[in-house]
């Protein structure tokens, strides 16, 4: 019986089989909805145009009842009378505007009579009634405190104005009927909802049926187009909808504004296109639903593996913003257009005003609106409801080798004897699916890792690391503990009928793990102990894929939408925050397997992602193709996710699918270099690409980007730090560092370095061998070349940089700060603990600089009671008047910015005591200084000592250099040494 059942179900799983393992020309957009073939998104656009057209004669439906209004305690309530069409009624909308002490407001709307259980679902389905409020429980995890002290008026105009932020400068103008809110900086409006009358929330209403019967009159005919209001068809799939249609819209209108970026995951660049009306943009609406879309295409609004909706909009010295907080299947539209004050100036100094519009399939209307003014000020806001970026273990900030699959535990081992032989540093190597029995997570396969210890022992002599992938899916086969638990503990996902659900994956038959259920939270936790997970150690680190979920024979290659989650949850409710909850799981396990007391920090990278992710781990790409688009977009794609608040992002190094040219793998590590989250990986029909089997000529570019990449692990991890404790990216984009500069608005192709001045400009096509690098206006510092010392000045030009292809990616550092890096090449990031530092210093124009360092253990949560130090290095002249440049006026100090050292400060300075400064290198060393031999050390509880200085002149445009060899400080204390 169960072999005739498993002979039927391989035959439907074949073909789903083989479309993920074959090679195709590209992504299936049949499989995947446009805005047309989805219901929602074409009634909320024919809504829109419907307004549109009515021009001044539209008013918006919707009328916040002024008798309702009230202000208490920061937050403002009331609610919203919805007009029906036909006027057969109106329909109450509970309102909640909360005004928060950071300065963001937060604008909630419900529905009363599903927020009361009011309705009747249909299909007898045992879905729940409300409208979905339960994401914030996954997302939001601080920031709510309220605004005790807000000011509020109401004008005679029937409008309510309320004045909050930490200055009391920021405004919300509500004006009641219609209902539209203005937010207003000095006075001065930056967004507005619903100021097109385009708010939309499709109430409860049981169906009529519209057949006649015998002997019955004819039913009215409905208004409206219901076709896809009770049940909607796709790909083979029948979407029950038991309570109807139920989705939200809101027109979010940015005016002066641009530029908007954001709404990551899309293949396209950085400042967001439009997407109606306008020849050269696209056609379709961004859409944010997780999922499987492997080949994905260039330049296009499609759906990819993850959803963060939060936008900023942004022009010359202001940086505005909003954050949809909903979980439901969400679209938006932009549209730009240019006004003018003088309807004589042909658009010559008009202002753009940026249009977009909202929509989700359901859950509530809920948005914080962020008011700036700076790009930092947004982040460090949004950061601090949705939380930081993990701070990573340090080995997981360097050089990760991924293939589908390395086939057997001597494979492994062997790849690791070749990378020291070619003397190629790296931390982590990879085990894809293969290595499990028959596609079963927490088993291994004998015959091919009968000795998963004796690997990991052999990695851990390196001091490198081992990852694996544990996916959501669970193989539905006999004698399988895993799933025999999950099934009679009712932990799985279930079908519209409330029973679990089964679909098809890797493994055939697969049953998914409920990650919201808090015992499936508990079970996952207990797989991943040591005792239930041999083969497993502390230095074994986890891999999610396929967790948005990606289910083969589903509708759009995931799960159906009446699907039930715990509590009685629609799919449809929770989809995109579903690959953060298994995130979560697996993040919760890895810190339960480990004894409270010495528990090491997570490492896991996810495929899927909502707002919150960052907190948990890193997150990639996805199924990328080796091709040079591929590598081009790689850039604004992670930058996007970086300005999202998810630093630790990357892209499939060499590109997933297909096999690169010499050429194109090359400049794609020099690239890859670069990226936060640091990941080579291949098809399992790719051929292999480990760096040292590059012909010869490519394996030094190669191992040079690597080399480079560990070199600077001090500053990589110093701005994780930064990332870590106020949410700034890790990643760049020039109009973050320079929103004064319109020139950089749209620029996705160069980037920064955190706060170390380092400006990168990577090659990104074929047959490239220079590049022309942008440099803003700086008028008290120049650009230096990371490897020559050559000097730029940045004045809105651009400069030419050659880029050979066995040299270097193209780096320039910003004089103003200064760099920690280490310079002795070690097989690991582990091995290099202890090593000594080099300080490189890049000159302003003033003689100044400044930078700072992080250092902990790399590994624990002993950071967070104390044990880590944290130094800023300061040169700068010590003479009233700089421009002197006196000798023996300049000096180098560092200072500790640690905010209250503990005794476990006092125990991690032991362990570093030895560790020191080496080398001092000044760039755009003074003239004053030519003939000079010598600088004064002095150091906290050492005598004051005379060093060696050495000073070279540039020549050619190089700025001359100065080198101060082992200065023997330490980089634990307190110094200075004086020039």
């Amino acid at each position: 019986m169960f072999a005739s059942r498993a002979g039927a179900y391989l035959a439907l799983f074949v073909p789903f089989l083989l479309t993920f393992l074959n090679l195709v020309d590209g992504v299936k957009h049949e499989n995947f909805k446009t805005c047309d073939q989805s219901g929602f998104c074409t009634r909320n656009r024919g809504y829109a145009d419907k307004a549109a057209a009515s021009g001044s004669s539209w008013t918006s439906p919707y009328q916040l009842d002024s008798k309702t209004v009230s202000i208490k305690n920061g937050q403002l309530t009331g609610v919203i009378i919805k007009t029906i069409d036909n006027g057969s009624g109106t329909v109450r909308l509970p309102l909640v505007i909360s005004f928060l002490d950071s300065g963001v407001a937060r604008v909630t709307v419900d529905e009363e009579k599903r927020q009361k259980g009011e309705i009747e679902l249909r299909h007898g389905s045992p879905a729940r009634k409300e409208r979905y409020s339960g994401v914030q429980d996954w997302v939001i995890v601080g920031g709510l405190t309220l605004d005790q002290n807000v000011a509020e008026r109401t004008t005679d105009q029937d409008e309510t104005i309320v004045s909050y932020g930490r200055k009391k400068n920021f405004q919300a103008v509500i004006k009641h009927a219609p209902f539209s809110i203005d937010f207003r900086r000095d006075e001065e409006t930056q967004i507005k909802f619903n100021s097109k009358g385009w708010l939309s929330m499709e109430h409860w209403r049981p169906k009529v049926d519209r057949e006649q019967k015998e002997g019955e009159p004819a039913p009215p005919e409905s208004t409206e187009d219901e076709s896809t209001w009770w049940e909607e068809s796709f790909g083979g799939n029948t979407d029950t909808k038991p309570k109807g249609p139920e989705s939200v819209g809101l027109d979010i209108t940015f005016p002066g504004y641009e530029h908007v970026y954001g709404i990551p995951e899309h293949a396209g660049p950085l400042s967001l296109k439009q997407t109606r009306g306008s020849s050269g943009q696209y056609d379709q609406p961004y859409r944010l639903y997780n999922s499987d879309v492997f080949e994905y295409e260039m330049d296009t609004p499609m759906t990819l593996y993850g959803a963060i909706p939060l936008m900023q909009a942004h022009r010359k010295d202001s940086t505005v913003g909003v954050f949809w907080l909903n979980a439901a299947e969400t679209w938006i539209d932009i549209v730009k257009s240019k006004t003018s004050s003088n309807p004589l100036s042909l658009g010559i100094g008009g202002t753009t005003d940026t249009q977009t519009h909202w929509f989700s399939e359901s859950g509530l209307l809920d948005v914080f609106v962020f008011l700036g003014p700076t790009p930092k000020n947004i982040i460090q806001d949004y950061s601090e409801l949705t939380g930081y970026s993990q701070l990573p273990e340090h080995f997981a900030l360097g050089y990760h080798q991924c293939r589908w699959n390395y086939v057997t535990d001597e494979d492994v081992k062997d790849v690791d004897r070749k990378f020291d032989k070619a003397k190629i540093p790296y931390d982590v190597i990879w085990l894809d699916i293969e290595y499990t029995e028959g596609k079963k997570y927490f088993t291994w396969d004998k015959d091919n890792f009968p000795d998963p210890l004796g690997m990991q022992k052999h990695l851990d002599s390196h001091g490198r690391k081992l990852v694996i992938i544990v996916d959501p899916h669970i193989k539905n086969e006999g004698n399988y503990p895993v799933v025999d638990a999950l099934k009679s503990q009712n932990l799985g996902i279930n079908n519209k009928e409330n029973n679990i659900f089964e679909g098809w994956c890797w493994p055939g038959s697969s049953y998914w793990i409920d990650a919201f259920n808090p015992a499936a939270l508990a079970w996952w936790k207990s797989l991943f102990a040591y005792s239930n997970f041999p083969g497993t150690t502390p230095n074994t680190f986890l891999w999610n894929d396929m967790n948005e979920p990606s289910v083969f024979n589903g509708p759009e290659t995931t799960m159906p939408k009446d699907n039930l989650h715990f509590d009685n949850w629609e799919h449809r409710d929770v989809h995109n925050v579903n690959g953060l909850t298994f995130v979560n799981a697996t993040y919760e396990a890895l810190l339960a397997r480990d004894d409270p007391k010495h528990q090491r920090r997570p490492f896991v990278l996810t495929r899927s992602f909502y707002a919150g992710s960052q907190r948990q781990g890193a997150m990639w790409t996805g199924d990328n193709l080796a091709s040079w688009d591929h590598l081009e977009a790689s850039i604004p794609m992670i930058l996007n996710q970086n300005i999202a608040g998810f630093s630790f992002s990357g892209a499939d190094v060499g590109g997933f699918f297909g096999n690169p040219s010499k050429e194109l793998q090359t400049r794609w590590f020099q690239a890859g270099a670069f990226y936060p989250f640091f990941r080579a990986h291949a098809h399992i029909d790719s051929r292999r690409r480990e760096p040292y089997l590059e012909a010869s000529g490519y394996v030094e570019p190669i191992a040079q980007a690597l080399r480079l990449r560990y070199s600077l692990l001090p500053a990589w991890y110093t701005s994780f730090h930064t990332a870590h404790t106020t949410g700034e990216p890790v990643m760049r984009p020039m109009w973050y560092v320079h929103p004064s500069d319109e020139a950089g608005f749209a620029l996705d192709d160069q980037f920064y370095v955190g706060d170390t001045g380092l400006l990168v400009k990577p090659v990104l096509k074929e047959g490239v061998t220079s590049v022309d690098i942008y440099l803003p206006p700086i008028s008290n510092a120049p650009y230096y070349d990371y490897f020559t010392f050559e000097t730029y000045t940045g004045s809105r030009k651009t400069v030419h940089l050659d880029a050979p292809l066995q040299g270097h990616t193209p780096v320039l550092m910003q004089g103003g700060h200064i760099l920690p890096r280490k310079e002795r090449p070690r097989k690991s990031s582990a091995l290099m603990k202890f090593d000594p530092y080099t300080l490189v210093i890049a000159l302003d124009y003033a003689g100044r600089a400044e930078g700072e360092l992080y250092i902990d253990d790399g590994e624990s949560f002993e950071y967070q009671k104390g044990a880590y130090i944290h130094r800023r290095f300061t040169f700068s002249s010590s003479s009233a008047d700089d421009s002197n440049n006196k000798e023996n006026n300049f000096s180098l100090v560092s200072d500790d910015l640690h905010t209250a050292p503990t005794k476990q400060t006092t125990a991690f300075l032991k362990t570093m005591k030895d560790v020191r400064v080496e080398k001092i290198i000044v760039v755009g060393a003074l003239k004053a200084w030519e003939g000079k031999t010598e600088v004064v050390v002095t150091e906290d509880g050492e005598k004051e000592r005379k060093v060696a200085l050495q000073w070279n002149g540039g020549d050619r445009g190089k700025a001359a250099w100065a080198v101060v060899r082992d200065p023997g400080v330490r980089v634990g204390r307190g110094w200075k040494v004086e020039f």
